[in-house]
């Protein structure tokens, strides 16, 4: 991406650890530089925060500069092939215990809030590093699957999974199924009144928007426009489609505005559907 922004410079990347990126992402909105040297990227649901857990939001994500999302992909629920859970309506009937790395993020609020809309029978265990030591601890007999992976994810940690039948995928998270899995089932099809589905779609539009990249808030708005058509232009390269091929990484541009325009219409949904949302995932 330095190739594509002005004078060229070197991009250090730096790791922060905590809580899906809720440290992060309060250091990218109180403290960074906001003059476009620093930017981030961090969980999908981290910029929903705001709405659903104020008390622990330290930022604004209405006022958070978006630079663009890498990829689009639909999130999953699966489970490990030897669970006696085999399908979505099993999953009706019959415990399911899945992993996470916390008390925030998809991993948990997929399974917690299917569990209060669906009526399916997810048991969270958190507490794992992360997504790699879940996978781990699946394959260890600890849990029998996990919630909130990407298909594209998937083929790339674990590229034997789906191939080998090594898990059954339960159903899917987001507003349109993949195009290359449309026999799980869609969260937002399995909903039964429209209030039902108003709730999980506040869950699940973040999928739109797979690795979001987002600036401070207070960026000049050149240097803003500067970093997104950096970001698209290096989306677009073919030296990047090369790589991410080479890694077997999907690649889906969403720009910045997208991320932005879908954001505003997810702080709109009705007071109510929040709360409920909010009770189904505290």
């Amino acid at each position: 991406m330095g190739n594509y922004i002005p004078g060229n410079p070197k991009i250090i990347v730096k790791n922060v650890p905590g809580a899906s990126g809720l440290v992060l992402i309060s250091s990218l909105y109180n403290t960074l530089p906001k003059d476009g040297t620093e930017f981030a990227t961090f969980d999908r649901a981290i910029p929903l925060e705001p709405l659903l857990d104020p008390q622990v939001a330290r930022f604004d994500s209405l006022k958070i500069n978006w630079i663009g999302s890498t990829d689009s992909d639909a999130s999953t629920c699966f489970a490990w092939h030897a669970a006696p859970v085999k399908t979505f309506a099993d999953l009706l009937q019959k415990q399911l215990i899945v992993g996470a790395s916390g008390s925030i993020g998809d991993a948990v609020a997929f399974p917690k809030l299917s569990n209060a809309v669906l009526g399916t029978k997810f048991r969270v265990i958190s507490g794992y590093p992360g997504s790699t030591e879940s996978l781990l601890a699946i394959e260890r007999g600890e849990i029998e699957g996990f919630c909130s992976m990407g298909f594209s994810t998937i083929e790339t940690q674990k590229p034997g999974w789906l191939r080998d039948k090594k898990i059954n995928v339960l159903m899917q998270f987001a507003l349109e199924k993949n195009p290359d899995h449309t026999d799980v089932p869609l969260v937002l099809d399995l909903a039964k009144t429209t209030k039902d589905r108003e709730a999980l779609e506040l869950i699940v539009s973040p999928q739109l928007f797979t690795r979001p990249f987002a600036a401070p808030p207070g960026v000049p708005p050149e240097r803003v426009a500067a970093l997104r058509k950096a970001f698209n232009d290096t989306m677009a390269s073919s030296e990047y489609r090369a790589e991410a091929a080479t890694r077997g990484m999907h690649v889906q541009l969403v720009k910045g505005e997208e991320i932005e325009r879908v954001l505003r219409h997810l702080y709109t949904i009705p007071k109510d559907t929040v709360e409920r949302v909010k009770a189904a995932i505290k």
